[in-house]
């Protein structure tokens, strides 16, 4: 299956914009409001963006966007094509807009596209970009997912679920998740328990669970060394959490992956 990006860029505008496919968007548009707002109609809805609302537009779809003079307003955006970006469209529904964490690794994916497609033109170019666009889809995909499941409070739960995941294979502690989160302690327990269905450690847990998989299916390292370097100090607590979550302890998991 393919994919093709028409257009990949950032624009910042402060003395006005407008343009309109009132027959109809030609292809695939995900847009990323960043900076100040504007006013877009799709599908004859007229809606005020701000900072954080993410747009996505399928071909055919009647979209205008009006950028007012004084206004200023920043985004970035992607037009696209493909029968990968076809079927991954029509695989789950997809919201007009949705309001999202401005993640940076998300605008990293969005800006190391914009570098690819400046480059001159190469196979190799045409391969990373065509891998880079998937990740955006499906980190996209996920990040509205989460935005969703945590409506109420559609940043601090996405902040923490972020921290645990980039920090639970070291030492972890749910102060300094909450800290990140901008909430108090017994706040954020709450919230990320009600939301998640687990708690924190739960959750850090199961991520620290899936690194030592890989680190057993893809590295000679020792169950020792595993356990030290997933977060989990002691081989015998690894052992222990292990076999209660599987039902085999590691040694002999490993011997028959």
């Amino acid at each position: 299956m393919t994919t093709n990006i028409l257009f990949c860029g950032y624009s910042f505008h402060t003395n006005g914009y407008h343009s309109q496919h009132k027959s109809g968007y030609p292809s695939y548009l995900f847009r990323l409001q960043t900076e100040g707002h504007c006013e877009v109609v799709v599908k004859g809805r007229k809606v005020n963006l701000e900072k954080g609302d993410l747009l996505l537009i399928k071909p055919g779809d009647h979209y205008e966007l009006l950028v007012k003079p004084g206004q200023i307003s920043g985004d970035f955006h992607l037009v696209c094509e493909g029968t990968w970006v076809d079927d991954w469209w029509s695989r789950s529904t997809k919201p007009d807009i949705a309001r999202i964490d401005l993640d940076e690794k998300l605008l990293s994916l969005w800006r190391h596209i914009m570098i690819e497609k400046r480059r001159p033109l190469s196979i190799e170019n045409e391969e990373i970009t065509d891998y880079l666009l998937r990740a955006l889809c499906l980190t996209l995909e996920r990040t509205v997912k989460e935005a969703v499941t945590t409506v109420n409070h559609p940043y601090a739960v996405t902040r923490m679920m972020r921290y645990i995941e980039e920090h639970a294979t070291s030492a972890l502690k749910v102060e300094d998740v909450a800290l990140y989160a901008g909430l108090s302690v017994s706040r954020s327990v709450h919230l990320f328990k009600s939301s998640v269905g687990k708690t924190m450690m739960e959750y850090a847990l199961e991520i620290r669970l899936s690194a030592a998989i890989e680190r057993m299916k893809y590295s000679s390292m020792t169950l020792e060394q595993i356990a030290e370097e997933c977060g989990f100090g002691a081989y015998s607590y690894f052992h222990r959490v292990f076999k209660k979550k599987y039902g085999v302890a590691p040694g002999v998991y490993r011997r028959t992956e």
